[in-house]
């Protein structure tokens, strides 16, 4: 898998794990709006089963990501168990 290929699982894994914030009315598994803004903790996302089938590298998969401005997340490198609590947040994309 390329890198593209993998920042777009990343995008439907944040979907699928995050939440529509602030205005949107998401519940779990459901996706709303190409428009909406989904945030998505660390670890959540890391300790996730089917994440850790999927990406070999998340952290490298998030800096990509990061990179291309798909996501937005507060340093530069995320640790397991530090950065537990970082949100990640998925850009809207526009409609």
């Amino acid at each position: 898998m390329n890198v593209e290929e993998e920042v777009e699982r990343l995008k439907e894994e944040i979907q699928r794990l995050g939440q529509i914030q602030p205005d949107g009315s998401y519940k779990q598994n459901y996706i709303i709006s190409v428009c909406d803004v989904f945030k998505v903790t660390f670890g959540v996302l890391f300790n996730d089963d089917r994440c850790a089938n999927i990406f070999e590298a998340l952290v490298g998969t998030l800096r990509a990501a990061k990179k291309r401005k798909v996501v937005t997340y507060d340093g530069e490198l995320l640790l397991q168990g530090v950065h537990d609590k970082v949100e990640i947040t998925l850009k809207a994309t526009p409609a």
